[in-house]
């Protein structure tokens, strides 16, 4: 089991690092950090007016030098003046530290925005696995039953509409819906306290976890059918089990393999569908925190929301990984 865990949390690490270098790497070539820390100044040519080939280039030959001064101190204190391996260095030295650097636009140590935004996005996203699971799971046992009858083929047509519509096409409908047509939810975010949270997260958690429950529900309903297929499930009915008995004591624990994977994997995406879910129902968490960054360039938020939504997104496939081990314990000998 140790040998498990150690292979399993190496091959996190080494995704971490490949992520965060990716997305640093992005961010400095993309764009000029220089100029979203000390803004149109950076365009002076400070060689030029060390040269004295310049004169005058913010009004006065004063203010072209202060700026030029101004260059210098942002170039070292951002490690600007380094190769961008370098600056990769120095950067994930300061992660590791729990640093995670300053915002440029409003000068709020990331770590502060973070943690005041991220509450809110993995609220939607418990709300919304929540919402998920418990719909898929007793949908795909109820289709399993009735396999090739009306309301298999109704949830086999219902779950491809679910997995085609849009998140923000869906959203938009529960929006107007409930909340412009029959008003039974605000429009806007309500943080006064747990309950008024959790209401506020009813529609986001439908508009992410309805499309996500489509997709549990055809695998491990597909999965059932083949479980049921199998001689020890034979051998439980011959004993004269009953159906519920053989369906939740012998068929749905060996059915859960495919859904618990598309569970880990399905968070990736309901990340990325938080970011226009985030904006659409108002709720100021780290998805429309990340929008906003990236439309006004503000580099350390982006990166830092990077580290935060990479490091969930592998410790939740690290918590699947040690489930495996709990349904098969075999996963941990081909492990």
């Amino acid at each position: 089991m140790v040998g498990f865990v150690v292979r399993r949390v190496a091959a996190l690490v080494a995704v971490l690092l490949a992520v965060t270098g990716l997305a640093f790497g992005a961010m400095n070539v993309l764009g000029d950090p220089l100029f979203n820390v000390v803004g149109f100044i950076a365009s002076v040519d400070c060689d030029a007016v060390a040269a004295g080939e310049v004169d005058d280039i913010s009004g006065q030959t004063a203010g072209g030098r202060g700026d030029c001064e101004v260059i210098a101190e942002a170039r070292r204190e951002h490690h600007l003046d380094r190769a961008l391996p370098i600056r990769y260095g120095y950067w994930l030295g300061d992660i590791v530290r729990g640093d995670l650097g300053t915002s440029f636009k409003n000068e709020m140590p990331v770590r502060e925005v973070i943690g005041e935004k991220l509450p809110k996005s993995v609220l939607l996203m418990v709300v919304a696995q929540v919402i998920a699971v418990g719909l898929a799971v007793p949908w795909a046992v109820a289709a399993a039953y009735r396999a090739h009858r009306p309301f298999d083929r109704a949830s086999t047509v219902g779950t491809f509409g679910l997995v085609a519509i849009p998140s923000f096409a869906l959203g938009v409908i529960l929006f107007y819906l409930f909340v412009v047509r029959w008003q039974i939810f605000s429009s806007r975010y309500d943080d006064t306290d747990l309950w008024s949270r959790l209401r506020s997260m009813v529609l986001p958690g439908l508009t992410l976890g309805l499309p996500a429950a489509a997709v549990y529900m055809r695998l491990l309903r597909t999965d059932l059918l083949t479980t049921l297929q199998e001689d020890f499930v034979l051998m439980a009915r011959a004993k004269g089990m009953s159906d519920q008995w053989v369906m939740f004591r012998h068929v749905l624990r060996p059915s859960l393999f495919s859904l618990v994977t598309v569970f880990g994997l399905s968070t990736a995406g309901m990340i990325g569908g938080s970011l226009v879910v985030e904006q659409i129902f108002s709720i100021p968490g780290l998805g429309r925190a990340l929008v906003e960054a990236v439309i006004r360039d503000d580099f350390p938020i982006v990166l830092g929301g990077v580290v935060v939504v990479a490091t969930g997104f592998v410790v939740v496939n690290f918590a699947v990984d040690l489930l495996y081990t709990l349904i098969d314990p075999r996963v941990r000998a081909d492990g």
